[in-house]
């Protein structure tokens, strides 16, 4: 099978959308941008060996490298619409490609989007996604942020996270352990690495209460400094408010289960700041939804650095804050 018939039977499909003017199989995708938007853009790169274990199934490698995109326009606020795809292969195999195409459209089917375009090609495992989702423009009757961005966390803004953290990282080791799957909490654990939710739902909702965010990749501390670092603010963590799910604090003990939710990445949930005046609509709004957050800080000058508190007592940070591709 060549290249162009591989591209044939298993990603050229119909656009979900009408805005898709021509898509795979042409030099370009064309796409329409209604009136009153801007257009939110991420790539993400998953390498075999540095992004994923080799023994990872097709249909979850395929849900993952879509869901981490996801959770980057989630992280933005933005409605995902178009998606790309660079698929590099160090062979041909039919029934792997059926099983990742397939769990591919599942994912871009659930939130409504299309894929546009991409490439194939030979060489070490790796998948590139390019996303692209609408925000809307100021249109001067609008609140003047209808995005959410990392620069403007304000000083006295609650910090929030989305789901429960650390249960990816969690799972990671499980895997790398080896050790035999044998209950429940295992499980849990191992699926929330190699699936996790992207929190589309609630960076929509978040448009009409915040105006910072970011989705937690490469673990709490290191990501929520991008926040301060772009804010200019300093912050404090209250490391008993953290969300642990009842499965990781079953599996290990509190203090492990502390620095998974701290520094583990890849539970790809929100990390969001939120003013006080906004925070008790906000709570009712989510939690009418049924969309959980947790307050687990606050926002403090710039001065104040970042600082960890436990019970109102200070807390030395970890000396690895989380994961860094070339540290």
């Amino acid at each position: 099978m060549g290249e162009f018939d591989l591209i044939k039977r298993y990603f050229s499909r119909k656009s979900l959308q009408n805005d898709v003017v021509l898509s795979v199989g042409d030099d370009c995708a064309i796409t329409s941008i209604s009136t009153g938007y801007q257009l939110a853009i991420t790539t993400d790169t998953l390498v075999e060996g540095t992004h994923f274990l080799p023994s990872i199934s097709p249909a979850d490698l395929a849900y993952k490298s879509v869901a981490v995109n996801l959770s980057d326009l989630a992280a933005m606020g933005a409605t995902p619409t178009w998606m790309s795809l660079a698929l590099t292969l160090p062979e041909i195999k039919e029934a792997w490609l059926a099983e990742f195409s397939q769990s591919l459209f599942a994912i871009l089917d659930r939130y409504g989007v299309s894929l546009i375009g991409g490439d194939t090609t030979k060489g070490p495992l790796s998948i590139t996604l390019t996303a692209q989702g609408f925000l809307p423009e100021n249109q001067g009757f609008l609140p003047e942020n209808q995005g959410l961005f990392r620069h403007q966390a304000k000083v006295g803004d609650w910090i929030f996270v989305s789901g429960f953290l650390g249960d990816s990282a969690a799972g990671l080791d499980l895997l790398l352990k080896n050790r035999k799957i044998e209950n429940e909490s295992d499980r849990y654990l191992i699926q929330r690495h190699l699936r996790p939710t992207p929190r589309v739902e609630l960076g929509l909702a978040l448009r009409s209460f915040s105006c910072c965010a970011l989705d937690i990749s490469d673990g709490l501390l290191a990501d929520l400094g991008h926040i301060l670092e772009r804010s200019q603010v300093g912050a404090e963590i209250y490391l008993e408010n953290l969300p642990l799910s009842r499965h990781l604090c079953t599996q290990y003990e509190q203090i492990q289960a502390e620095k998974f939710a701290l520094t583990g990445g890849e539970d790809y949930e929100l990390c969001f700041t939120v003013s006080e005046e906004k925070r008790e609509e906000m709570e009712q709004v989510l939690r009418s939804q049924g969309i959980k957050v947790t307050r687990i800080g606050q926002i403090l000058p710039a001065t104040s650095g970042l600082n960890l508190l436990k019970n109102g007592e200070k807390v030395a940070l970890p000396e690895h804050c989380g994961f860094d591709h070339f540290g």
